[in-house]
């Protein structure tokens, strides 16, 4: 284990961009301040890669889904998310940027897992819906694998179904097919 010296003040955007990467951590910045957790276990990551996977290949050609992207909420203090997925403008995406911003996206969906089960369902559902991202879906992978699909609806998110099994879902006037049984088994979604 390496020591990292922090600064000694709420961390900027260019405190983030210098920070050093780490491939056993994940983290964010929340109000300026780095929080760090855990790598998410294989069944965490593996849905992680099948829904981004799904959502690119499904919605139309003005939008791209990318996973564990960095998402700037807020500049000051500094907010800066990592979802599970998020998709936004393929215009944005094919830029290539380091990160985007939440103005940008319009869906974001986090896995829950050991840790963040809090974060996902408190801090980033109110956080997402201030910054104006239209939907917000959570995805539980205890059995049965289950996946809550909100909408920001006059400022607030609502619950606009609770999915198990095969889903079939409008974005932005795309159908999407998703099987939430198979985004922890050894084979993805068949037709």
């Amino acid at each position: 284990m390496s020591v990292v010296e922090w600064p000694h003040r709420f961390l900027t955007l260019d405190d983030w961009a210098a920070l050093p990467e780490d491939p056993e951590h994940r983290a964010e910045v929340v109000e300026g301040v780095l929080v760090v957790s855990p790598r998410p276990l294989f069944f965490h990551q593996r849905a992680v890669n099948r829904l981004t996977y799904w959502l690119d290949e499904q919605t139309s050609p003005e939008y791209s889904a990318m996973g564990e992207a960095e998402m700037i909420v807020a500049t000051a203090p500094l907010t800066v998310r990592v979802p599970d997925v998020l998709v936004t403008l393929a215009l944005v995406a094919d830029e290539n940027p380091a990160r985007v911003s939440a103005e940008d996206v319009r869906l974001v969906i986090e896995v829950l897992s050991e840790g963040t089960v809090r974060t996902d369902r408190v801090t980033k559902f109110s956080e997402y819906a201030e910054v104006g991202i239209e939907h917000y879906w959570i995805v539980d992978l205890e059995d049965p694998a289950s996946m809550t699909t909100y909408r920001l609806i006059d400022g607030e998110y609502e619950n606009f179904g609770e999915h198990t099994g095969k889903v079939s879902l409008d974005f932005d006037g795309t159908p999407l097919t998703l099987d939430l049984d198979a985004l922890t088994t050894r084979h993805a979604q068949r037709p």
